[in-house]
């Protein structure tokens, strides 16, 4: 049985998706660009893109009371393998140890000319 997850405090789902979808004790968020909550797109580059990716997803786990120490697998989208380090960096703010799972990839392009993407699967 699933259960959709939503929040007014992340973007809304700019296609047939859903912010995030729970079923049994896994929550599975869907896949984060640097949309602000009202939609809009943040500038700024990569840091500033990374940032709003994860805040995205801060508020989704908060949604069903949980933070990013419940996030078990990430996987993070970059239009360019460059930009890692920085974009790593980012994400070093927002997990400790124990680190979830991940794995990143470079590709062509991601919705509306984001430079990051990232998706994760938590444990409830």
């Amino acid at each position: 049985m699933k259960q959709v997850i939503t929040t007014s405090n992340a973007p809304k789902a700019i296609g047939p998706y859903s912010q995030a979808v729970r079923t049994g004790n896994l929550l599975f968020i869907s896949g984060q660009i640097p949309l602000r909550p009202d939609g809009e797109m943040v500038s700024g580059g990569i840091e500033a893109e990374a940032r709003q990716v994860l805040e995205n997803i801060k508020a989704i786990l908060a949604e069903v009371s949980l933070d990013f120490s419940a996030v078990v697998r990430s996987t993070m989208y970059l239009i360019d393998l460059n930009d890692f380090a920085k974009a790593n960096e980012i994400y070093g703010e927002y997990f400790s140890e124990p680190y979830p799972a991940r794995v990143t990839i470079q590709v062509a392009a991601l919705p509306k000319g984001a430079l990051v993407e990232i998706e994760t699967i938590a444990e409830i």
